[in-house]
């Protein structure tokens, strides 16, 4: 590649320069003093409170909780950025359901804290979607969990599953840090180490040191997000993200409908279904009453669209139900050998099978 004239990397870099000035409003040229650039630092609030409950910051430990996750935070500017566009989005909702349900407003940046309101996020440890959810505490909040369907990634059923979560919490312990700490660490733990310690108060308490740094992340990010502007993060109104328009639709799905077919029914594309659904795991739409979101406007076709498609699909199911079965949902390989008197391994043999994972929809050959 051919080097650049020296002029124009003389200009390159003056405007390099200038951008970091734009960006970092505590930024000062060198000096012959000091020949590299002078940061000033951000002071945390002389007071800050976390869903009405004030932080003990006379206590200097919890003020230098304080003050790292909040140097943290401050300074990773482009994940900041991304916080505040992506609240545009999600923040209407959540605050919506938190003003319902007489909740602080406060704990929405929970979310933030736990995802960057990411909706597909994963952690290493199996917790998913905007709430993090692991899986066994998702189904004892009522959220769906099974090789169709995980309604941790879906923002509203997950939204709805963590507000009811944090106000038995909140039940529980008695004040909302409490009850935040225990959504990070479980209740039991938290129980347990409330039990042996004699004490509870929060910020007198040892626990993980996860949960320790937890609260303190929620409140660093409470302070930028409702001052983005002392901190030198400025959004011109079209750079937030907007909600998504669509209609949530009711429907009961009586045989597996593929979501491409549906999707060109209503005349849009499998990509908009799964986006809008990201709780429907498969390319199949499950058997069961239940709710889906569509693109906005298309609510009064869904009915229309199920009747033929179902038709369709139940007369192809018994076409075939002779010498082919259509795995339906909670189906295994040894309850179809069961149902239709064919061997496992001979299943296995006729269909290319090597373990033992089949699909909802997939076609299964009974015979030769």
């Amino acid at each position: 590649m051919r080097a650049l004239p020296l002029f124009s990397r003389v200009t390159a870099s003056l405007m390099a320069l200038i951008s970091m000035m734009v960006l970092l409003p505590s930024f000062a040229f060198p000096t012959q003093e000091n020949a590299y650039p002078v940061f000033d630092n951000f002071p945390v609030p002389e007071s800050v409170s976390l869903c009405g409950e004030p932080m003990s910051l006379e206590n200097r430990r919890v003020w230098e909780m304080l003050d790292r996750e909040f140097t943290i935070a401050v300074w990773d500017r482009a994940q900041v950025f991304l916080w505040l566009k992506r609240a545009g989005r999600y923040f209407p909702h959540i605050e919506k359901k938190l003003a319902e349900a007489g909740m602080p407003e406060d704990l929405k940046y929970l979310a933030v804290a736990e995802s960057s309101l990411l909706t597909h996020i994963r952690s290493s440890e199996g917790a998913i979607g905007p709430w993090q959810f692991m899986a066994r505490t998702a189904q004892g909040n009522g959220l769906r969990k099974d090789h169709m369907v995980d309604e941790r990634l879906s923002f509203e059923h997950s939204t709805e599953a963590a507000l009811n979560y944090l106000k038995r919490l909140k039940e529980i312990f008695g004040t909302w840090t409490l009850a935040l700490a225990g959504y990070n660490c479980g209740k039991t733990r938290l129980k347990n180490r409330i039990k042996e310690q004699k004490v509870t108060d929060y910020y007198r308490l040892n626990l993980p040191i996860e949960t320790e740094r937890f609260i303190f992340r929620i409140a660093a990010i409470k302070i930028i997000m409702e001052n983005p502007k002392s901190y030198g993060y400025s959004l011109t109104q079209d750079q937030v993200y907007r909600t998504i328009k669509c209609d949530t639709v009711p429907v009961e799905i009586r045989v597996p409908l593929h979501v491409r077919d549906v999707a060109r029914a209503l005349g849009t594309d499998f990509k908009v279904l799964k986006e809008l659904n990201p709780q429907i795991l498969d390319c199949y739409l499950p058997t069961g009453r239940y709710t889906i979101k569509v693109p906005s406007g298309m609510a009064s076709k869904m009915a229309t669209v199920l009747k033929p498609l179902t038709r369709i699909a139940s007369r192809r199911m018994k076409k075939a139900s002779d010498r082919y079965y259509v795995v339906q949902p909670g189906d295994t390989l040894s309850h179809i050998a069961r149902r239709r008197g064919v061997p496992v391994a001979t299943l296995k043999r006729l269909n290319g099978i090597q373990g033992s994972l089949i699909m909802v929809g997939q076609k299964l050959r009974l015979s030769p």
